[in-house]
């Protein structure tokens, strides 16, 4: 896979920097900036001890990203020789020397790299490797980002649910309420899986796209999955097993006390559900099983494999996931619209391959004929591809929402 990086952009020198902006943290623009001023490298490398902490910079820690602006950064105290930063896409292996920060021992390296570059690094000192880690970047739509004059709605913890339907389960959750809600005109719902991290990035997305009609006025619900009371996790059992009952603890438990707090609208049409890998197969479960209730889908890297199969003696006693796009093939098309990311670096391991797993979804949504779009990135298993999509995933989910505003 062919990728290419592009040389540091050069900036004009910046001012002098004050002993209170040392403790700011600063931006990739202004450490480029500064390191054209020399006189300058003892307060940028402080700035720098600053924002990636101090111990993590003598660790090689994960870089700075500002959209596609990207920025590593490393100390090594009485240093023989400059360190590299090893970069991999693929087979393709590159190395980049590292610039030294004045007569410090920080040393850094900037690029600004393709949208949609996915690729792996590594700190090389001699010949010793530390820091390994993978990045992704994609330039961030503006309705990811607060916009001046768009009205805020409210995001409501909610009290720990303890379900019946999974019994002896907990699980934090929250409720995003539109600014634009009225309890005289019930709202469209979306339910996001993993709501313990949705819930600090779509409710801005959603203000967005709300106050510009590029979607309905929609309540969103953001759901953790459960836990026993002696810390074990029931997410897998949740979101992978091919049953209805995900989509019966929605129904008939979340819906209906979500319900005390806004009214909502009940037509398959206004609801929605998201997720992301074992997530994102829960949200298609919910809709496959229950497309009389919930008709839009949303996956990132869905988890379309042998996650929840079962074998017992050589033979298959339980369904994975993976068996979906047979499923669909065999199965008249149901009235649900989908849209699926996924990533040519995504897990491969005793479960299945991620991206083939997703490919063959999308083979099979199309020769069934459903209404989906199907996104291949270069990423890993990250939702860093999918939050970059968000805006345009949503104005694509929910583009005919003009023509159904009646209850």
């Amino acid at each position: 896979m062919h990728r290419y990086f592009l040389a540091l952009l050069m900036g004009c020198p910046m001012l002098t920097m004050s002993p209170a902006m040392a403790q700011t943290p600063p931006t990739i623009h202004e450490i480029r900036d500064a390191l054209q001023t020399p006189q300058e490298a003892d307060r940028i490398a402080e700035r720098l001890r600053v924002w990636f902490g101090a111990d993590n910079l003598k660790k090689g820690s994960a870089p700075k990203v500002e959209q596609l602006d990207v920025l590593w950064a490393i100390e090594i105290p009485g240093a023989s020789g400059a360190p590299a930063l090893i970069l991999r896409d693929g087979a393709q292996e590159r190395r980049e020397p590292m610039q030294r920060v004045g007569n410090t021992d920080v040393y850094v390296l900037i690029r600004t790299l393709p949208d949609g570059t996915a690729l792996r690094y590594a700190y090389a000192i001699g010949d010793h490797q530390t820091g390994n880690g993978q990045l992704e970047v994609y330039r961030e739509d503006a309705d990811s980002r607060p916009q001046p004059n768009v009205p805020r709605g409210r995001l409501i913890p909610m009290p720990d649910w303890k379900s019946q339907i999974f019994a002896g389960t907990e699980r934090a959750w929250w409720i995003y309420v539109p600014a634009q809600y009225r309890p005289e005109i019930p709202a469209c719902v979306m339910v996001f899986q993993d709501g313990q991290w949705a819930k600090d990035y779509v409710p801005v997305v959603f203000d967005n796209l709300i106050a510009k009609d590029d979607m309905p006025v929609t309540v969103g619900v953001f759901l953790s999955p459960g836990r026993f009371a002696d810390g074990r996790s029931n997410r897998s059992f949740e979101y992978d097993t091919l049953s209805d009952q995900y989509a019966r603890f929605l129904l008939e438990e979340i819906l209906p006390e979500v319900e005390k707090t806004v009214r909502l609208r009940r037509d398959a049409a206004s609801r929605a559900i998201a997720g992301i890998s074992s997530g994102g197969i829960c949200a298609f479960t919910v809709a496959w099983e229950r497309p009389e209730a919930f008709s839009k889908v949303l996956s990132w890297v869905g988890s379309f494999t042998g996650i929840a199969a079962r074998i017992e003696n050589g033979r298959l006693v339980q369904p994975g996931g993976n068996n979906y796009p047979v499923l669909i093939r065999k199965t008249p098309r149901k009235p649900i619209r989908i849209f699926l990311q996924a990533g040519r670096n995504d897990l491969d391991n005793e479960h299945g391959s991620w991206p083939l797993a997703n490919l063959e979804m999308e083979r099979a949504l199309a020769y069934r004929g459903y209404d989906y779009r199907f996104v291949m990135g270069n990423g890993f298993h990250s939702d860093r591809h999918g939050r970059a999509l968000l805006p345009e995933a949503l104005r694509w989910l929910w583009r005919d929402h003009r023509e159904a505003r009646t209850p």
